[in-house]
Parts: structure tokens; sequence; C-alpha cells
């Protein structure tokens, strides 16, 4: 809320070493004595950078009471690459569990996942309680799934042959053949990227996508098309905010439902008018969730463990202009 808050926190770039021996670039902003702090989680082919614009607003309204990481998947941004075969949802919850041990990340925690970073939050609060170093007192599951990516939207495409296909193909062709063939299916996802500037999506997915290798972007793909934590649902503690984009195909309004049904007390908020790419098409919208999701009192100041306003024991559905 003023200068001398942004001043007031360190930011640090830290190399995470798994221990498959993969290197997951991260940022780390704000002392590791936070009252709270917000870890972000990006989406298939995109980086950390995508959280940018939440990560600036946390700064400038609560300084050094939240610190604030994010980190790149493996095969991602700065991170580096590994096996296909470890390009599974289950390996990206273990490697968020290894990046929050290593950052020695304690005290109130708010998880804020994109499309399969919110797969990959789910995947972790679905491991047995012992494989989690923390339970995050606050979600904010963002154009996400708990499952079912197969049989709605153009998550169709994951149930063909099509996609076994790829996958085998990635080691036995070259990368710009590749490349080549993906090249239609690339442009008409970006066809989807309303609401937001050209520019802003120039910078942040059509980047991404460019410098994402072949083998991040297919290796996933039969990971999705298996994912499925429906059952764990019920499980989750953590107040719950899901955001929902009513022109997404690739994760339709539908599973910002079925999330907000299987959740407890979890509220929705859904955007007619916004496509998948909320973060940066709606990033007022994302922030306010986070705030909610962190536990916001009237005066903006941080609460200790509080409920925020709307996260009843039934979910509330709110329509919100992008």
């Amino acid at each position: 809320m003023n200068g001398d808050r942004v001043e007031a926190r360190e930011r640090r770039d830290v190399d995470v070493i798994t221990d498959d021996g993969v290197v997951l670039s991260v940022r780390d902003t704000g002392r590791p004595d936070a009252e709270h702090t917000v870890v972000f989680l990006h989406g298939l082919c995109l980086s950390r950078m995508c959280w940018a614009r939440q990560d600036d607003n946390l700064a400038k309204d609560y300084g050094p009471a939240v610190r604030t990481i994010s980190y790149d998947h493996r095969g991602h941004g700065r991170s580096g690459h590994a096996p296909m075969s470890t390009y599974r949802i289950e390996r990206l919850a273990e490697d968020l569990a290894q990046v929050l041990e290593a950052m020695r990340v304690g005290g109130s925690v708010t998880l804020v996942g994109h499309s399969m970073g919110g797969m990959a939050a789910l995947g972790y609060l679905g491991r047995d309680v012992g494989r989690r170093p923390i339970d995050p007192a606050g979600l904010v599951l963002v154009a996400t799934a708990a499952g079912k990516l197969r049989h709605r939207g153009l998550g169709r495409l994951l149930g063909t042959p099509a996609t076994g296909a790829l996958f085998g193909m990635v080691d036995h062709t070259p990368e710009q053949m590749v490349r080549a063939i993906l090249g239609p299916l690339c442009s008409t996802l970006r066809r989807w990227h309303h609401g937001a500037s050209a520019a802003t999506l120039a910078t942040v997915a059509a980047d991404a996508l460019a410098a994402a290798s072949v083998a991040t972007a297919v290796g996933f793909l039969p990971a999705l098309r298996d994912y499925d934590q429906y059952d764990m649902l019920a499980t989750i503690r953590a107040r719950t905010v899901v955001l929902s984009g009513g022109v997404d195909p690739l994760t339709p309004a539908v599973h910002g439902r079925d999330l907000v049904a299987g959740i407890p007390g979890a509220e929705l908020v859904h955007l007619p008018t916004a496509g998948h790419m909320l973060p940066q098409e709606s990033p007022h919208v994302v922030y306010e969730a986070i705030r909610r999701a962190i536990g916001i009192d009237s005066r903006g100041d941080l609460e200790a463990g509080a409920r925020p306003a709307g996260l009843g024991a039934r979910p509330a559905v709110a329509g919100v202009a992008s």
C-alpha cells in the first residue's frame, strides 16, 4: 500500500535440485519469516512469468507480510529438461513438495495454480499427509480441472490415438518436423485467448509456447489424459476459490463447477466472456481471488486463520465481467 513495503521485499533467484537431478528455477520474493507465503504454479508450456502481475500486486499491497514463491516446472522456462517418462502430474506434485522443503516454507501458505499448475496443486493435496511438507490454508484454482479432460472441450483430442502417436514419435523425429505438425494446433489455441490484449498474450503465452521444447509440449499429454483427482476433493480443507472462463476451450466451465461441488466450502468465480488465460485476461479478478484465499480483513490486512467473506458452507457462484 506504500512504497516502503515494496522496497522491503527481497527478490532471490534460486536453483532447487530435485531428487532425480532436475534443476528447477525458483524465484523467492520477500522474507522467509513472512506471515503468509503464496506459491504460484503455472500451466503447460508457460512459465512463472505468467504470474508477474499478481506477484507485483502482492508486493505493493502487503510488502514483507507476504512472501511469494514462483518456479518453472521441469521442462519449462529456465528449469532443466527431464526424461519424458517423468512428465507426470504426480511428479509435478513431488517437485512442489521438494520446492517447499528446500525453500523452508512454513506458516500460513496459499497455493495458486493455473491449468496444469492447478492439477499439480491437487496432486500434491492428494498425497498422504506424511508426504506433504505443509497443508495450505488457501487454494486458488484457475482454469483447471480435477480430471475428465479427455471428455470435454478440446481435451477430447487427448482421448484419440494421436496422443500416443505423438508421444512415441518425439524421440525419433526431428524437432522441426514435429513443430510443423503441432503448429496449426498452437495457432488454433492462440485464437481462443479472449479478453487480454494481443501484446500481453504475445509476451506471456505465445513466447512461452515458442520456447517450449516439443518433448515438453507432447510429454505431458498422456499425463493429462489419465489425470483424475476427483476422489480427493472432499478431503481439501483449504479456503478455496475456483475461477472459470465461459469461453475456455481447454478447461470448460463445467470443470470449475465440478471442483466447487467437490471441495467443501469452495467459492466459484465465473467469468462468462473469458477464455483459458485468466491470469492475463482478468489479472485483477485473479488477484482478488488470491486475497480472498489468503484471508483479508476490511482494512486490507491479513487475518489470522479467518475465512474470507463468501466462503461459507455452500458454494457461491459469481459472474464477473472480464
